[in-house]
């Protein structure tokens, strides 16, 4: 407790401690910090004298002279110097390292003091006023004309050693590990121009307070609270983050949303403005509004979330929210007017070219961060995120049209109240699909035949009712099914269960069934009651569906215009049907291709 109270006390010790925290703050050397070591230890004196002030090695370790008295912006200096040797990518083999190395120091002095930061002790060189252009230049004089003893005295480890540890093999604290200390220089530059804009612009204090007026982000998030009900309550309801190490470890290029934490995320190392920070944030509060991560339904993560942002960004456009941002938004006009679920049935005809496109958050990566997940309670409130986000978009929609805020397209007003409205199952939508190719038979009176009652009433003719000759002719369906080893033996029993109801309850008394895995086996006509006992599960390795189909629709005993039902869990070759039909999939499923009949998914 003593020595960490002298330690404490200490005027160099606080000096060395102020300049390593001003530097591990500033943002343009943050990043490099971060991996970098600091050590104040008598290792030091294995590598320079007792006039140096500080060595650095390769793998980014920095050795302080222990002893060594100075100001705060003097170690400030040092400490910069030593972390721009990795920052500049300087660790480099070469045929003179000496020289390489002094070149190295020249160039960083120039820096610094072009930069003005710190202050450079008196011992290590004069003032640069020639230009520096690089140290290659600067090397390549050195070895035709020698070093000029004048510049022989800028590097920090003192006059007879070189401050860059070239081929150290100094293992005690540091282990050979790969950082790409040039990228993290690259992301502190970006850090700091943009911390730069943000003072100059009294969003921010200063260069070093992490204290803030007020971000372009928070302005973005208090203007839809006070100023935009449509999308309002969603952002009152949303935190926004804004810190650049999480967005960067995060891998967010600029913004994301994870609707399962209520959470926006705004990179400030993407320079957005509040204006473009309006646009973005409505961007990612529209997909959480309509429920675009519940909608997946087994659909391309990232696919769909392309073919969400289209379909977004063209709203957004229409109702002049904000900026576009530079990066990350997707416009198409041949998109326009299309749903979700429309343009994702458009791009995956063309993968290669649509994973190429830049999203949010960045190339290759959705700024939908909750990964569908659906049914989520929130445990803070009890209540459903989906739901909130639903009621929150509800609302907003008829306050808006209250307050008069301007248009809203049609098609998002559209979605907004679809919202609204309970999904229709998945049942009564094959029922509707039977009812549209089946009829109810017409029953007639015929005198041809005569009615039960006729011995009663001898004197007066009875009809009989009976169905309408020739209608029940041809009235059947085909049914593909896919009876491979991926198949759920619950998802069968509930498909057939609804077919066979459905079937009866409109007269239709045999269906023409086909069998699929990896070959077809026709089954001829079987009572829908009895498709169920019928099927076997054969599991012979991947489903072909195309084969039952083409046996369907070259089959003369099957009507022309007999509708197709094709039962399968997505996992199938791409078909071609050439007459009406549709699909029935487990919930969470999707076709490998766009299909051009209706898809019903069973829970």
């Amino acid at each position: 407790m003593a020595n960490k109270r002298k330690l404490t006390l200490d005027p160099a010790a606080r000096n060395y401690a102020e300049a390593q925290h001003f530097i591990e703050t500033h943002p343009m050397f943050a990043p490099l910090a971060s991996h970098a070591w600091f050590y104040r230890s008598d290792d030091f004196f294995r590598y320079c004298g007792e006039d140096g002030w500080a060595v650095v090695s390769k793998q980014g370790s920095v050795l302080v002279h222990p002893k060594r008295r100075g100001e705060v912006e003097e170690w400030i200096y040092i400490l910069a110097h030593c972390l721009l040797h990795l920052g500049f990518g300087h660790f480099q083999n070469r045929e003179n390292p000496a020289f390489w190395n002094v070149a190295c120091d020249v160039y960083i002095a120039k820096f610094l003091s072009d930069m003005k930061l710190g202050a450079k002790p008196k011992a290590l060189g004069f003032r640069i006023d020639i230009p520096v252009y690089s140290e290659q230049r600067l090397y390549e004089q050195f070895l035709e004309r020698g070093v000029p003893e004048e510049w022989k005295h800028y590097g920090t480890a003192g006059a007879k050693a070189g401050d860059m540890l070239l081929h150290a093999n100094e293992q005690r604290y540091i282990a050979d590990r790969k950082i790409n200390w040039e990228n993290a220089f690259a992301s502190g530059l970006s850090l700091a121009v943009t911390k730069a804009v943000h003072v100059a612009a009294g969003v921010d204090v200063s260069m070093l307070s992490g204290d803030q007026k007020l971000s372009p982000g928070k302005i973005a998030r208090s203007w839809f609270i006070d100023h935009y009900p449509l999308l309002g309550a969603l952002a009152a309801g949303f935190s926004l983050i804004e810190d650049a190490a999480i967005c960067q470890r995060m891998e967010i290029s600029v913004a994301a949303i994870d609707v399962m934490d209520r959470e926006i995320y705004l990179n400030p190392a993407a320079g957005l403005s509040a204006e473009e920070c309006k646009f973005v944030m409505a961007h990612e509060l529209l997909h959480a509004g309509l429920h675009h991560h519940a909608r997946c339904q087994g659909r391309d993560p990232y696919l769909w979330n392309v073919a969400c942002d289209y379909v977004i960004n063209h709203w957004l456009v229409e109702m002049r929210i904000g900026e576009l941002p530079q990066v990350g938004i997707l416009l198409d006009d041949t998109m326009h007017g299309l749903s979700a679920e429309s343009v994702y049935d458009r791009i995956v005809t063309d993968i290669r070219t649509y994973r190429k496109l830049t999203t949010l958050r960045g190339a290759g990566g959705a700024d939908m961060l909750d990964k569908g997940r659906e049914g989520f309670h929130d445990p803070r409130d009890g209540t459903r995120i989906d739901d909130f986000c639903r009621n929150a978009l509800q609302q907003g929609l008829l306050y808006h049209h209250e307050a008069g805020r301007g248009n809203i397209p049609a098609g998002l007003v559209e979605e907004i109240r679809a919202l609204g409205q309970p999904p229709i199952q998945w049942d009564i939508e094959l029922a509707k699909w039977f009812d549209s190719y089946f009829t109810p038979v017409e029953k007639v009176r015929s005198y041809a035949r005569v009615s039960r009652r006729q011995s009663s009433t001898p004197d007066i003719a009875r009809p009989k009712w009976m169905n309408r000759g020739g209608e029940d002719d041809g009235r059947t369906f085909g049914v593909v099914l896919d009876t491979s080893g991926s198949m759920d033996k619950k998802m069968l029993a509930k498909a057939l269960g609804a077919i066979a109801s459905y079937s009866l309850s409109r007269e239709v008394y045999a269906a023409r069934v086909v069998f699929c895995d990896a070959a077809a086996y026709d089954a001829g006509y079987i009572r829908p009651e009895a498709i169920a006992e019928s099927v076997k599960i054969r599991g012979r390795g991947g489903t072909v569906l195309q084969l039952g189909i083409d046996l369907l629709q070259q089959a003369e005993d099957f009507p022309k215009d007999g509708p197709i039902l094709i039962i399968t869990d997505g996992f199938c070759d791409k078909v071609r049907v050439k007459r009406d039909h549709a699909y029935m999939l487990p919930k969470g499923h999707h076709l490998p291709f766009v299909p051009k009949g209706p898809v019903f998914r069973m829970e």
